[in-house]
């Protein structure tokens, strides 16, 4: 059921559920008709709680057993996201602390990593980056013979990075036939892709256009297998600060941590949730049992997209943690987080 319009709320009613999420957010904990009358509302604590028994029976608060106060529903806090909270910009301090890890250079998933820690470190939660769809380009090729009938494959990528892949190696494969098949391979697929490698090897095995000799022509074909994993080996998920998910708060309610951690287990579903806020340009507020992945945890997911230089989507960030986060704080560090990696990107 969606929530009710603010409009339709009295500007009595606005305030004191106003209060009672800015309470709840930042303590945790119910907010009784006292301390709102005791924070300087000029109202008896009778007249406040009649309004929260109607905002109550809107489905907005609800009244947890051990007391007598209020705390705002999964639905009171989506009234609250879209029609009531007020953005807190990240300070000059957090946004020059995204930008360094961001700029401290290095492979582009290190750059990633970095700036998840930094955002998760900067908003109190888990951090979370999906991995631009791309791949990285080949710079070189090399075998290595490791023993009868085995070898490994060194793969080095314009960026910097190595790779290395165990693959088996025709039997009586000599020393000369490695060499001409690393040659072979660098001069053949330098500056592509392991996909866009994978489909070359093909077409020059087919049409018979490889110089190979038989030996190192069947290397070659051998390693055709090994390169068509590459998709699903990389990462394209990364988490970092789940840590930071049990504090002093989280101690009372370990079940849910307990949960909300199994759900960072399950990366590949959370890559679907990601994936799916990068539909649009907007930062995208999952609350609680909005998604069906976090309906035990009852955790909150904010994420946007972030795109490169061509306005292409290459990736989502975002941070997850309990319904109760700072969201008028994280929002607007999700979306600066966000450009920053664009311009990275770029």
């Amino acid at each position: 059921m969606p929530s009710p319009p603010v409009t339709e709320l009295s500007e009595r009613a606005r305030d004191i559920f106003r209060r009672v999420v800015d309470g709840y957010l930042q303590t945790g904990a119910p907010v009784g008709s006292r301390t709102l009358a005791q924070a300087g509302l000029s109202l008896s604590p009778a007249s406040i709680r009649a309004v929260m028994q109607e905002l109550e029976e809107r489905g907005l608060l609800a009244a947890p057993h051990t007391s007598a106060g209020r705390m705002p529903t999964e639905r009171g806090l989506r009234l609250f996201v879209d029609g009531m909270m007020q953005a807190l910009e990240p300070s000059a301090e957090e946004r020059a602390a995204i930008e360094a890890r961001a700029g401290a250079g290095g492979p582009v998933e290190e750059a990633l990593a970095a700036t998840t820690a930094a955002l998760s470190g900067l908003s109190a939660c888990a951090g979370l980056v999906m991995v631009p769809k791309r791949e990285a380009r080949l710079k070189s090729i090399g075998f290595v013979a490791l023993g009868p009938g085995q070898g490994m494959a060194v793969l080095v990528h314009a960026d910097g990075s190595v790779e290395n892949r165990v693959v088996s190696l025709p039997v009586g494969l000599g020393a000369a036939a490695l060499v001409e098949a690393g040659n072979y391979m660098t001069a053949t697929l330098g500056g592509l892709t392991l996909s866009e490698a994978r489909a070359r090897i093909e077409r020059e095995m087919t049409a018979g256009r490889a110089a190979l000799d038989s030996a190192a022509r069947a290397l070659v074909e051998q390693g055709l297998a090994v390169w068509s994993e590459d998709g699903d080996r990389r990462p394209v998920l990364i988490v970092r600060g789940q840590g930071r998910l049990i504090d002093a708060a989280a101690a009372a309610d370990l079940e849910r941590v307990r949960d909300l951690l199994d759900d960072l287990e399950g990366k590949q579903e959370i890559a679907s949730l990601l994936d799916s806020a990068s539909a649009g340009d907007a930062t995208r507020i999952f609350i609680g049992a909005e998604n069906k992945l976090f309906a035990l945890s009852g955790s909150s997911v904010i994420a946007r997209p972030f795109r490169d230089g061509g306005g292409r989507v290459v990736g989502v960030v975002g941070v997850i943690g309990p319904t109760r986060l700072n969201y008028a704080r994280v929002v607007p560090m999700v979306d600066f987080t966000a450009a920053t990696l664009a311009r990275l990107m770029g």
